[in-house]
């Protein structure tokens, strides 16, 4: 049972995870030794009104891993098994989307249960938020404040368990599994186009202001070290940078 928070809606438009968090069900049992749950930098500003939601700030995730540090942790914790999500689309991409971007291996192929599909299908025209189904049979959510990805995980456990039966039925009865790669498609090429789009976010910084005697003071270590070294710096080689005292 898998759940995220993030920093926005698309991790194609540069938004990341800040919290994510598993728990595992095993033969119909929750098991609470079994967890997965970390917060994440998302080496980017978390906007005020998505704090609102889940409570994570900018000084909750200071210092906490990047998803790269914790991925291969997160793979081995997911190694055979099936992912139960709510909405799996959504934290599929931000999942897949991060582990292309750090160049891991893709989870295409891995198992996946979307508990939103089901309860579209089984209940049609109602609200089938996990708050919603949380009330429909009867999951005790009271204690919860804010949203936060392994307690949404620990819900939606019993939230799945109470849509297929209770406890006495095989774990995916009568709901679709599909891999991965049916819910999300990760272009080969999107980790270069990540990286445009975080080039093109630098370069509309505003230009440093430069003043005229640290101008000075950088022009003369650079002639120290060509004196020094016998050499003129890499960055003065033809076709590798740009003279910078022509900026």
């Amino acid at each position: 049972m898998l759940d995220t928070e993030t920093t926005g809606l698309s991790p194609f438009h540069g938004d990341k995870m800040v919290e994510i968090g598993a728990i595992v069900v095993n033969r119909r049992q929750i098991d609470p030794a079994s967890v997965f749950q970390y917060y994440i930098n998302p080496e980017r500003p978390i906007p005020k009104e998505v704090v609102r939601i889940h409570g994570i700030d900018d000084a909750k995730v200071k210092g906490c891993p990047r998803f790269a540090d914790i991925a291969a942790e997160f793979l081995e914790f997911i190694r055979g098994g099936t992912l139960v999500i709510h909405n799996a689309a959504f934290d599929l991409s931000f999942i897949m989307n991060e582990l292309a971007v750090a160049g891991l291996p893709n989870i295409d192929d891995m198992p996946v249960i979307d508990t939103l599909q089901h309860a579209r299908q089984k209940h049609p025209n109602q609200r089938n938020t996990l708050d919603a189904l949380c009330d429909r049979y009867g999951v005790e959510r009271g204690h919860r404040q804010l949203h936060g990805a392994l307690l949404d995980s620990e819900l939606l456990a019993e939230v799945y368990l109470a849509m297929t039966g209770g406890r006495q039925f095989s774990l995916d009865a009568d709901m679709k599994v599909q891999s991965a790669s049916e819910f999300v498609q990760i272009p080969k090429s999107q980790s270069s186009q990540l990286e445009k789009v975080e080039t093109a976010k630098l370069m509309k910084r505003a230009a440093l202001q430069v003043k005229d005697e640290d101008r000075l003071a950088h022009q003369t270590m650079m002639e120290r070290i060509v004196k020094e070294s016998g050499n003129a710096p890499l960055w003065h080689s033809p076709g590798i940078l740009c003279d910078i005292h022509s900026k």
